[in-house]
């Protein structure tokens, strides 16, 4: 599997917006089927949103109506479009490929990028 890097995480005020990105790390590599993970601090990684080669997504409950995971195959990226964000969204996010309609992750795990909603 191409190593997927994430970015675009930042501080944010709660009900504000962040935009993440993942990208393949080589230019001439695609990807198929992406999940986006989180792990806040003390707990495990969970399931944010996936996203189909083709385009079909799926949504953790917790984060349904307020994010949105799409994809650009001519840039080999996938976004996460984060609204309405809380303090409970505070955590690392990572991408990584997944096998088709499901959660389980193929590749190894890069650095992540931190999330944190606070006032």
């Amino acid at each position: 599997q191409v190593p997927l890097v994430e970015s675009g995480g930042g501080l944010v005020q709660p009900g504000g917006s962040l935009r993440l990105s993942c990208a393949a790390s080589r230019s001439s590599s695609s990807i198929n089927a992406v999940g986006w993970f989180r792990q806040a601090p003390g707990k495990g990684r969970e399931p944010v949103a996936r996203i189909s080669s083709g385009g079909s997504t799926m949504y953790a409950d917790s984060v349904k109506g307020r994010f949105t995971i799409s994809r650009d195959n001519g840039k080999n990226t996938v976004y996460l479009e984060m609204n309405s964000l809380k303090p409970e969204d505070t955590a690392v996010y990572y991408c990584n490929t997944v096998l088709r309609a499901t959660w389980l992750p193929l590749g190894s795990w890069g650095q992540g990028t931190q999330v944190t909603v606070s006032s």
